[in-house]
């Protein structure tokens, strides 16, 4: 852990997630960035803390991404780690078919090593930045905890991990003092120990259906834990979340000729698989289904009565497949988790907005940023994830959108200054 640098810095990343630490891990390795000239600022106690609570909350045990998708440099570094011969690999239970995803333990034993081989922990700031000033010399950035940073360059390397989605149905239930949480809630990861024997999951992805089955495999108070899982659609299966394409020039070079944000726009929202799980996940899900522990309903939630002890009984309007008709439906739980992702609000809440109004930083209908070839939204600021997925496609929120923004924003720390690379 890193105290707040009183000398002014080459670069800050905000942000300590798996695209911040990527990025930390580039601009050291081949950025030329002197490690006591980088600071990477995020409020919890350790990097990628949100990312474990929530892989551990839902139950995930193998990655939907393939093992040369990691925090680390080299592309095959994870499966270098794991031994040489594949045989020995997959007796490990490290990977699992196909393309060699890695299980969550092992790729989060490899991201502690890339922490400590870099030495990452010494530059983390564990705070929150409150405000950022782009005028002036440098960037300035005020902490929460009092204090300010200054710094050449910001990356705004953020997700929206602490905002799960809420939908309006099932906040009135937890308001009305139904038993209602969020699987990426603050307190992840869940526990299913407290969990009464009937419970209900909100959402049809990989999310809901891996919560599902790690929920019927441990019993309840009571024995025998039944799972019903609402979703607004049957399970759709596709290995990953978005075509393998949208990584190279496939589908990017016609993303990259496309230049109105509008129908960028629309690019990435109808390659996103949402609200799909892959083969290995919809198997565990029927295995599950077909003996009797976990009961899939396609439906919409509409409401419903709360009891005294947080027990609901849930107003469903239910699909009927054969005809096209939708019914009424109840189902009686003692509690309701939802497993509906996260907010699809731009990241960065009131930091952001205030950065926009104060600095007129130019932006897209949809509300995201516009920025050049190298992801910078201003000259002293670039964005990764999420808010750069107007010029990185679909692929920005994931891993590997983690190497490609560090691929883009890169070559400016090898550049002798920012002026040298001209800003659009």
């Amino acid at each position: 852990m890193s105290a707040v640098p009183e000398t002014p810095l080459d670069w800050v990343i905000i942000g300590g997630g798996p695209v911040g630490v990527q990025l930390a891990v580039r601009l050291i390795a081949e950025g030329r960035v002197s490690p006591e000239r980088l600071r990477i600022i995020d409020p919890h106690p350790a990097f990628l803390q949100r990312w474990n609570a929530c892989t551990a909350s839902t139950g995930m045990a193998f990655l939907r991404s393939p093992a040369v998708h990691h925090l680390g440099l080299a592309p095959f570094e994870l499966l270098q780690l794991a031994g040489r011969r594949k045989r020995d690999r997959r007796g490990q239970g490290l990977f699992a078919p196909p393309y060699n995803r890695p299980s969550v333990a092992f790729f989060a034993r490899h991201c502690r090593s890339v922490v400590e081989a870099h030495g990452l922990a010494e530059l983390h700031v564990q705070d929150r930045v409150q405000h950022i000033d782009l005028g002036g010399d440098h960037a300035t950035l005020q902490l929460a905890a009092g204090g300010t940073v200054s710094t050449d360059r910001v990356v705004l390397a953020l997700g929206n991990s602490d905002h799960p989605h809420w939908p309006a149905e099932a906040s009135a239930l937890r308001d009305g003092g139904g038993a209602v949480c969020h699987v990426f809630g603050p307190d992840a990861p869940i526990d299913p120990d407290p969990l009464p024997a009937d419970v209900a999951i909100l959402g049809g992805g990989i999310s809901a259906a891996q919560l599902a089955v790690r929920l019927a495999r441990q019993p309840g108070p009571s024995g025998k834990r039944r799972v019903t899982v609402l979703a607004r659609h049957e399970p759709r299966e596709h290995q990953f979340d978005s075509d393998p394409g949208w990584i190279g020039p496939k589908h990017m070079r016609g993303f990259a000729e496309t230049r109105s944000l509008v129908r960028r726009r629309a690019l990435v929202r109808s390659a996103r698989h949402r609200g799909s799980m892959p083969p290995d996940v919809r198997r565990a899900l029927r295995g599950a289904m077909d003996h009797g522990d976990v009961v899939w309903r396609t439906c919409k939630l509409l409401g419903g009565k709360v009891h005294g002890d947080g027990a609901m009984v849930l107003d469903l309007e239910e699909g009927r497949v054969e005809d096209g008709r939708v019914e009424g439906g109840q189902v009686a739980v003692g509690a309701l988790v939802l497993a509906t992702g996260f907010s699809p609000q731009r990241p960065g809440g009131v930091l952001v907005d205030r950065l926009i109004a104060e600095h007129d930083l130019p932006l897209a209908p949809c509300g995201y940023p516009v920025v050049d070839t190298h992801l910078r939204w201003h000259p002293r600021l670039f964005v990764a994830g999420p808010l750069a997925e107007l010029e990185l496609g679909p692929t920005a929120r994931n891993l590997i959108g983690g190497r490609r923004a560090a691929a883009r924003i890169v070559p400016v720390a090898e550049a002798s200054c920012c002026a040298e690379l001209a800003f659009l």
